[in-house]
């Protein structure tokens, strides 16, 4: 619990490279210059009152789009001048940046355009590319293009402004707060304006669009504005004519929608009688991170040197400060399929994935059997499975499989059944190794106080029984030509958490190491749910699910309590969420822990994946989430790296990241984690 307001600087999303975006859909009426522009104002105010940053409108919206022949009226054509000029002077008492669409002249010549408006200041004007004048569209008949427009001004109603399709207007004081801006039909060109701007610096592309709804064309704007944020690696706001225009011959649906990195962030109900307004937070931060791991995209860049034909039109933003909350979908499990109608496929693709990998790598060997331990936990049963599948995949008998479950001090008997039933059930050649005697001998040859009968269970203690059992699978193995399914997870890995060398770091194949622990839970209540094996597994699965994870290294205590691994290194769901960001995106320790507490402070709210069941959804303060995220950032960056430096073969599995050294994560094993937990420590209010 925070010990003062929420006005300290880290509840700001201003303060974590963010900024509040809308798409509007105001009300219109055909060629009624005085009521639209109210309606853009009234839509202006809205936003205003919502603390949105950015506020695009549809094209035309002033005059309204539908009006062939009268856009080369000149009475029109003065009243939208005139009209701007009221717009811009009632800005002075908003905070939205205000991109509106108006038709305007220029040497003799009337350009469809878009108006940035400021402040009350008209910042620029950027002249429409690409003019269709097919099928219902005619507006070459009535404009010129703006293709060959820049360095140019233009003067509206006395105020000059810049003028062409070389703007990017930047927010002084939000550095990732850069505006490439194009106008409908520009994005069905096949390399639209808005890709230069990207290039050029632009983070966030808007569309003014007055596209005329027909059956299927939403699935096709949302193809392209979904495909342009991500080719573009930026955020992508498109806004279309509503409800008033002209229905004459055509349809309009209002439709707006924003995308970044091709994710929906927020959409628009369609075919509204009311003003809309969708409004979603942008992550401007995010969007440069992953333009800095994209040499493709840099050397593109550099290839054409974009910037060098743009022209930055500054202003300085005055955001609102504080917690304003976050509207942004914020995913609780960054690593678990979360689209309900694509849920199966997900998951099927995240299960083939080690399917295949594990089968090339057992044809490659030319060997006889696969060696597995078999604990009765999480991450075992999974490389159980994963193996299992391999075998029927290749026509082989699944006593291929040798899988070996071997109890050690602190093993519970559910665990030990579980895992006899879990192999029992999969048909394959299954075996038990008691380790203790060997155990024993072990801790009083090295003079360990447990080889005196003491009750001393610490790191050596645990370390030795986890050695010995791989110690064991690596000679059988080589007693029955085979060779060791690793079953040691991503989330272990990133916190160093297992035993290194002859230890549960090591195996000759890491088929789990692509995968977080929330995603094997996930993958593992999905296989049970979904019939993948037979019912008598599908139960044994339902119980490993239920278990509290544990090494199960060290007995019970006196009330029967087993060793729990959540409680010395924290909740995996936690830890996923901190893996996620750090390593996808470099995010800093206080951004992370800022979109941890949005995400995980009420259970109650936002998404959960599909069939999540209901006991198991937590939630987490913000004091909880900052004594875990230090942990993490202390193993992760400070000393678990040496351990995945020595990190066998395994597949990736999640666009999110992996922590191989030879892929995702490569970094020095002798490196200190002060720089991250000194920036979390300096940015988080007092806390309790």
């Amino acid at each position: 619990m925070s010990t003062e307001t929420r006005d300290h600087p880290f509840y700001s999303l201003h303060a974590h490279g963010l900024i509040r975006a809308a798409a509007s859909t105001p009300k219109v009426r055909t060629a009624d210059v005085a009521f639209n522009c109210e309606a853009i104002l009234d839509e202006a105010r809205r936003a205003h009152n919502a603390h949105v940053d950015l506020l695009i409108y549809p094209e035309l919206c002033l005059s309204s789009y539908a009006l062939d022949d009268l856009h080369m009226q000149l009475a029109l054509l003065d009243a939208v001048e005139a009209r701007v000029a009221k717009i811009v002077e009632a800005s002075a008492d908003l905070v939205p940046l205000l991109v509106i669409g108006a038709p305007l002249r220029h040497n003799g010549r009337i350009y469809n355009c878009a108006l940035a408006i400021h402040r009350g200041r008209l910042l620029g004007v950027v002249p429409k590319s690409y003019l269709p004048n097919y099928r219902e569209f005619y507006e070459k008949r009535w404009f010129a293009n703006g293709r060959q427009i820049q360095g140019l001004d233009i003067t509206v109603n006395g105020e000059e402004a810049p003028f062409g399709t070389d703007l990017i207007f930047a927010a002084d004081n939000l550095p990732g707060f850069r505006l490439g801006i194009e106008i409908c039909e520009d994005f069905w060109s096949p390399i639209p304006p808005s890709t230069y701007a990207a290039m050029a610096g632009a983070t966030i592309l808007a569309n003014l669009s007055a596209s005329n709804i027909v059956i299927g064309k939403s699935d096709e704007r949302h193809m392209l504005c979904r495909s342009q944020s991500s080719r573009a690696a930026a955020a992508y706001i498109y806004s279309a004519a509503g409800h008033g225009e002209s229905t004459t011959d055509l349809a309009w649906d209002g439709q707006g929608m924003i995308y970044e990195l091709g994710d929906l962030m927020a959409e628009s109900e369609r075919f509204s009688l009311s003003p809309e307004l969708c409004i979603a937070d942008i992550d401007c931060d995010r969007i440069l991170s992953d333009r800095m791991r994209m040499q493709t995209w840099n050397d593109a860049c550099e290839e054409g040197r974009p910037e060098d034909f743009f022209r930055t039109v500054s202003f300085e933003h005055q955001p609102a400060q504080g917690d304003i909350g976050l509207v942004r979908p914020v995913r609780r499990f960054p690593f678990v399929p979360n689209r309900p109608e694509k849920l199966d496929e997900d998951c099927f693709e995240a299960f083939n994935i080690q399917v295949d990998g594990l089968m090339r790598r057992f044809e490659s060997t030319r060997g006889s059997a696969m060696i597995i331990g078999v604990s009765g936990g999480l991450d075992s049963t999974h490389a159980l499975i994963v193996a299992a599948k391999v075998c029927d995949r290749l026509g082989l008998p699944r006593t291929t499989i040798r899988g070996y479950t071997m109890p050690g001090f602190g093993t519970s008997e559910g665990t030990k059944s579980n895992a006899w039933k879990l192999m029992n059930a999969l048909g394959i050649t299954a075996d038990e190794i008691d380790i203790r005697p060997a155990a024993r001998t072990m801790l009083e040859a090295i003079g360990h106080p447990f080889g005196r009968g003491e009750p001393v269970y610490d790191t050596t203690f645990e370390n030795v029984q986890a050695g010995l059992r791989t110690d064991y699978l690596f000679r059988l193995a080589g007693q029955h030509n085979g060779f060791v399914i690793g079953t040691g997870d991503m989330s272990e890995l990133a916190l160093g958490w297992c035993t290194y060398g002859v230890g549960d770091q090591m195996s000759h194949y890491g088929v789990n190491a692509g995968l977080p622990k929330t995603l094997i839970q996930y993958l593992i209540r999905w296989t049970a749910r979904t019939d993948q094996l037979d019912p008598a597994t599908d139960a044994v699965l339902e119980a490993i699910l239920a278990q509290e994870i544990s090494p199960e290294l060290v007995p019970a205590d006196a009330d029967g309590q087993m060793q729990s691994t959540e409680g010395k290194i924290g909740p995996y769901e936690l830890n996923d969420f901190f893996m996620h960001h750090v390593i996808r995106f470099g995010q800093r320790p206080s951004k992370v822990a800022f979109l941890a507490w949005h995400a995980w402070r009420d259970a109650s709210r936002g998404r959960w994946p599909a069939e999540f069941p209901e006991g198991g959804r937590n939630q987490y303060d913000l004091a909880t989430i900052a004594h875990w995220l230090e942990n993490f950032v202390k193993r992760f960056f400070g000393f678990a790296q040496f351990k995945r430096s020595a990190l066998p073969n395994g597949p990736k599995v999640s666009a999110g990241g992996a922590v191989s050294p030879r892929g995702d994560w490569r970094a020095p094993s002798d490196a200190v984690a002060d720089v991250w937990v000194e920036e979390l420590r300096a940015s988080l209010p007092p806390l309790d």
